[in-house]
This record gives C-alpha cells, sequence and structure tokens, in this order.
C-alpha cells in the first residue's frame, strides 16, 4: 500500500485550518501534519471532547486523514537560552507569561506534555517538533566552550526533557525531534550524544528532514541507516547549496531567505540538492511505512503552486518496494 503523503500545515497557519484542508485535499494530499499553533490545534484544550472530535469531523470533511501531529515552536522554549524577544514572537500569551526565561521553559514543557496528551485523544501515535538547546550559542563561537559546559547542556536536556518523555510514555506516542540547528542534536554526532544523554528511551526518536543535511556536508541516506530503529516521521523539504563563488559562506551572513548572497536556501521540493530517489529508496530498505510529509517552504516561490507540484514530485519518486527480489522469477522447480 503506497505510503500517505501530508502537507504539514506549519507553514501555512496564518491561513484557517478549513482553508487548509480544502486546499490540500483539492490537491490531492492524503491527510495533514497539524501544526500545534495558528488556529490548526490548541495542545491546552486536549481534554475538551468535542475540540477534539471537532478537528478530527473537519478533516473528515475534506476527505483527510491525521498520521502526526508536530509542536516545534513550543519544544524549542523547553531548553533554550538565551530566551528573548525572537521566543515572544512565536509563543503564545499563555507560553509567554511575563518573559521570566525559567517560567517560559516550564510553561512550554507543560504544553509539550499536553501535546502528547492531545496526540493520544486524536488517535495519533507521533508528535514532531524540536527541542531547543542551552548549548547551541556555543557552537563555532569565541571564546570555545569547554567539554564540561557542552556536557552540561546534554544534562539539562535531559533533566528537562525526561518529565516530559514520561508523559509521552503514558498516552503511547513517541516524540520525533527534527534535527535542526540550533537544537540539542543537530548533526550525525550530536544526534548520538542526544540519544546517549537520555538512554535511548524509546519515547524519543527522530523526524527526518534532509534539507537540513546538504547545507552541512551530511549524508541524509547513510543517516536513514544508521538511525533507521528511530525514523518515526519523514518531513520532504529541500535545500539548494549557493557556494562556490568565493564569497557566500554556509553559516547564511544574517541575511533573509531568497538573498542571492547566502550561502545556502530553503527551496520547494524537487528544486534542490537533497538526492530524493536515493533517499525514497533507503526508505524502503529500512522499512519505513509511515507519512511522507511535505514540509514546503521556498521564499522564491509562491506556495500555491509549490505546494501542489511538491505533492506530484514526491507521489512520482516515494514508490513502494518490490513484493519480491526482481530475480525471483529466475528461480526454477528443481
Amino acid at each position: 500500500m503506497p505510503r500517505p503523503i501530508t502537507l504539514f500545515t506549519g507553514q501555512w497557519a496564518d491561513l484557517p485550518l478549513e482553508e487548509v484542508a480544502r486546499l490540500a485535499s483539492e490537491w490531492g494530499y492524503d491527510g495533514l501534519e497539524l501544526a500545534c499553533w495558528g488556529d490548526h490545534l490548541d495542545p491546552w484544550q486536549w481534554d475538551d471532547d468535542g475540540y477534539v472530535q471537532g478537528r478530527l469531523d473537519l478533516l473528515e470533511k475534506h476527505g483527510l486523514k491525521l498520521f502526526a501531529i508536530s509542536n516545534h515552536l513550543k519544544g524549542q522554549a523547553v531548553c533554550d537560552d538565551p530566551i528573548d524577544a525572537r521566543h515572544q514572537a512565536i509563543l503564545s500569551s499563555q507560553v509567554w507569561g511575563d518573559g521570566d526565561p525559567e517560567g517560559v521553559r516550564q510553561r512550554a514543557a507543560e504544553e509539550m506534555k499536553n501535546t502528547a496528551r492531545l496526540a493520544q485523544k486524536l488517535g495519533v501515535k507521533t508528535v514532531i517538533g524540536f527541542t531547543g538547546s542551552s548549548i547551541w550559542k556555543y557552537v563555532a563561537m569565541f571564546p570555545p566552550a569547554t567539554a564540561d559546559q557542552v556536557a552540561a547542556g546534554y544534562q539539562d536536556f535531559a533533566d528537562r526533557w525526561n518529565p516530559i518523555l514520561d508523559v509521552f510514555d503514558e498516552c503511547g506516542v513517541r516524540f520525533a525531534h527534527e534535527v535542526h540547528p540550533s537544537e540539542i542534536a543537530y548533526d550525525y554526532w550530536t544526534t548520538v550524544a542526544t540519544m546517549e544523554a537520555i538512554g535511548h528511551r524509546e519515547a524519543f526518536g527522530l523526524n527526518w528532514d534532509p534539507s537540513h543535511f546538504v547545507w552541512q556536508d551530511l549524508d541524509p541516506v547513510g543517516f536513514l541507516w544508521d538511525f533507521k530503529d528511530r525514523i518515526y516521521h519523514v518531513d520532504c523539504k529541500d535545500a539548494k547549496r549557493q557556494t562556490g563563488n568565493g564569497r557566500n559562506g554556509r553559516l547564511g551572513s544574517h541575511l533573509p531567505w531568497a538573498d542571492p548572497r547566502r550561502g545556502w536556501d530553503f527551496v520547494s521540493t524537487g528544486h534542490g540538492d537533497v538526492p530524493w530517489e536515493q533517499c525514497f529508496r533507503m526508505l524502503n530498505t529500512i522499512g519505513y511505512d509511515g507519512p511522507i510529509s511535505v514540509e514546503w517552504e521556498d521564499a522564491g516561490m509562491d506556495r500555491l503552486l509549490g505546494a501542489p507540484e511538491a505533492l506530484e514530485f514526491v507521489r512520482r519518486l516515494a514508490f513502494d518496494a518490490p513484493e519480491a527480489a526482481f530475480d525471483a522469477a529466475f528461480a526454477t522447480d528443481s
């Protein structure tokens, strides 16, 4: 059976969920990966059965299914240091409160627990999101961080996320962390260290998004193989490197998206440097049968053009694994 292809609504949260669902249905998506912001989902209403059923009814009205939900924005605030105006811009007033950093972290953690409870009520098994990091500020910085400071960052992550993951376990839901710059796990070796920090507990897995790999010179295909037992969700987003001219640096130079002076940029799926066919073949090899979710980001393309085009691209390449080896036909009865 073909894997369902969904649309992540995070980049569409400026539109009412009703409108996003209508568009996704008309384009031919199988379902949505609902974001916990805008009017799409509110984790604080997890215990309101009428609210939960209303979200499900809305999707059913448009012939869409729900396979996963996401709460990147509040997850980011659980471990981040510093907490500042950047966070106020993305957090609800309920989580931001008076802006006291530790209070923000604690309220963000509580929302992540509620997100697990909401997922259980909605009948989904996976929550995607960020973790934040108290040590991202030390990346490529001077003076250099000490080994003790880095170790303290992983301990801070474990101390803050283990109680959240306890609730995930209670709810029978898994957290899929998106390996991403600014998080506790942002590349290969920090993913290894993150897993070790929490004792490899099964409630914590990975959301594989290759767009964050290509500009870091990481192998997204090899990553799938090495972490095959922890790939809990897949987001399809692409990135294009724009280095090689002696001017554009990989760190982005504080330039906005789509600026030609950047060293890389997010682009619509299929327009960048991700080796998609190899990736989908590896997903088949490791037995991933969950949803393939299009996370559409491209500052140089209209999303109403990009989202249906991305769906067509993914549907063409995300072919199923064969039921039998091609050379099985050569066997003969003795």
